[in-house]
């Protein structure tokens, strides 16, 4: 059901069942997928894919062109996935020439005033709290959670399912499963209660904290300590997902807890 005050363009593809309410603007080059709710105040800008049964709140911008000075007009898109929330004053922006797109997947909820900067990429079932701000090139695996007011480094890598705890600043990659709070950021500890509630077995989840152990715990540099998890943990998809995590890691990964954390580098 579309408002007579909403502006559509249209060449706009929205499915039948999409509701788009007062005062909104969807522009060319949008798609919008069956069941997806568009409240009032909302602009949606050409390059646009939003799937199926997606809600978006008041004041959210989606697909507006990257805050890049590089940017040079090349046609790019934003993709939102079915079933996501994006509430209150959301910015979601398009991609520039180096991926020619910004993702968001499937099942996430992005809190209010958070902010998805050009050519991220961020897995599904992810929550981005209140006033979360990605910078350009972010990649986010599925089912991590971000605190309120943390702020994410270009280029940073954030694996599936660590939590970042609120109000951080992520200047490095933060590998697959963990926690992580204090300034500068570090490791606190496996993800367990998480893992536990998405099906992890106490195996899986002892597995990841030897992992764990060795890399940040034991004193090893982390090529040494890598070639010490290999060499005495049996392969499987949790050990292999560190392993290669931080192995390709393009920045660096967070450090683990010490004494000093708390003080500046």
């Amino acid at each position: 059901m579309n408002q007579p005050l909403a502006y559509i363009h249209p060449q706009a593809k929205i499915a039948q069942n999409v509701v788009v309410e007062p005062f909104t603007t969807i522009d060319m080059d949008v798609e919008i997928g069956e069941g997806t709710w568009i409240g009032s105040n909302v602009t949606i800008m050409a390059g646009a894919r939003i799937g199926k049964n997606c809600k978006i709140f008041p004041g959210a911008v989606i697909a507006a062109i990257p805050q890049d000075l590089k940017f040079a007009g090349e046609k790019t898109t934003a993709h939102i996935g079915d079933n996501t929330i994006i509430r209150e004053c959301v910015t979601v922006n398009r991609g520039t020439v180096d991926r020619m797109r910004t993702i968001v997947g499937k099942n996430c909820l992005l809190q209010a005033y958070v902010h998805v900067a050009h050519d991220c990429i961020v897995g599904d079932y992810c929550i981005l709290s209140n006033a979360t701000q990605l910078a350009g090139h972010v990649e986010i695996g599925d089912w991590a959670i971000l605190g309120g007011m943390s702020a994410v480094h270009q280029f940073a890598r954030i694996g599936q399912h660590a939590f970042i705890g609120g109000g951080s600043l992520v200047r490095k990659d933060v590998p697959p499963f963990v926690k992580t709070a204090r300034e500068p950021l570090t490791y606190a500890g496996v993800n367990s209660v998480g893992l536990r509630r998405r099906g992890y077995t106490d195996a899986a989840i002892l597995q990841i904290q030897q992992c764990y152990r060795l890399l940040f715990l034991s004193g090893l540099n982390n090529s040494d300590a890598l070639d010490k998890i290999e060499l005495e943990l049996p392969s499987s998809p949790e050990r292999d997902e560190v392993v290669n995590f931080v192995r390709n890691s393009g920045r660096g990964v967070i450090k683990g807890y010490s004494r000093n954390s708390n003080s500046a580098d």
